[in-house]
């Protein structure tokens, strides 16, 4: 592969983006539209760019790559410091390292007008996924006047946005603790010291609580699609399903997320007409330009449904 920036795309879409505090992909490799590029994602985590591979390289690979950055980072963005994260990723095995700079010790993030902690240094998953942004977008502008059920909460991203939209309250649900300590924070980062429930539980036994505390006029789900021990999606999203309009207020709505790139939107589709026809399929929510797809099957669905569309 040619690291010249004006023949090797990821330099181009370095050297030609408009770095500001937005949290942002700068280039997405993943949606297989720039050939040998794939495995190679790059992010900007103001201050710090993230850079990720999704297959192992070797070091005189890996040292071209990030010296690439360097060059075109001098060239163009040259008035900002320059602070570089690489990180390999594959098969389970995860190895981060700073290549130059640093990272902030508490480290905010900003999107669409709401804060956020991240740590990239802290194995695959940095506190926040990018390709969801519309999805908390929407979220944020139909959240008003309603009661929000966020199940696989993570850190509670759903849940901010979802009160800075005007929601009455929001349930937060995941089943790893430190997920929602870290939710916490982000609520407090953002001025919200109440309006938001964190239950630590394993869904799936907790419907009891869940529903004690319903109706709910909008449930997210957006659950992990293969994590062992917690969910499955080619077994476990028809379980979630065949309980969710229970909990669901006369005019709910649902949005269905999907991070599955061998599962397209007919999988999900196909098990909410067999499993829970009182939901009706409103739209697929777009993902952001950048992340763009060969086969938009395999990138991120989020898919919106209604009791009453």
């Amino acid at each position: 592969m040619n690291f010249d920036s004006d023949e090797f795309p990821l330099g181009q879409a370095l050297a030609q983006v408009q770095l500001t505090d937005e949290l942002s992909r700068i280039f997405h490799g993943r949606g297989g539209r720039f050939t040998g590029l794939e495995h190679l994602c790059l992010d900007w985590f103001k201050p710090v760019l993230l850079l990720t591979s999704f297959k192992e390289l070797s070091e005189g690979e890996r040292l071209m790559l990030t010296d690439a950055v360097a060059a075109v980072w001098q060239q163009h963005h040259s008035e900002l410091n320059f602070n570089l994260v690489f990180q390999y990723r594959n098969a389970g095995k995860t190895v981060t390292e700073i290549v130059a700079g640093e990272v902030p010790e508490k480290h905010i993030v900003s999107e669409n007008g709401a804060d956020f902690l991240v740590h990239l240094l802290r194995g695959q998953n940095h506190g926040i996924f990018l390709d969801m942004a519309n999805g908390r977008r929407w979220v944020k502008e139909h959240a008003k006047d309603k009661k929000v059920l966020n199940l696989f909460a993570y850190t509670c991203a759903f849940s901010v946005v979802g009160l800075q939209g005007g929601a009455t309250e929001v349930v937060n649900m995941d089943m790893s603790k430190g997920a929602l300590s870290i939710g916490k924070q982000n609520h407090l980062l953002n001025g919200f010291e109440s309006g938001a429930r964190f239950l630590g539980h394993d869904i799936f036994r907790s419907w009891g609580k869940l529903t004690k505390l319903g109706p709910y006029d909008l449930i997210v789900a957006d659950p992990p699609s293969n994590q062992k021990g917690s969910f499955v999606a080619t077994k476990d999203y028809v379980r979630l399903l065949r309980r969710l309009p229970e909990l669901l207020a006369e005019d709910g709505e649902v949005l269905l997320c999907l991070n599955a790139p061998e599962l397209g939107c007919d999988f999900l589709m196909q098990q909410v007409a067999e499993t829970a026809p009182s939901l009706t399929f409103v739209e697929r929510i777009e993902n952001p330009p950048v992340f763009a797809d060969i086969d938009e099957q395999k990138s991120l669905k989020v898919l919106r449904y209604s009791v009453n569309p």
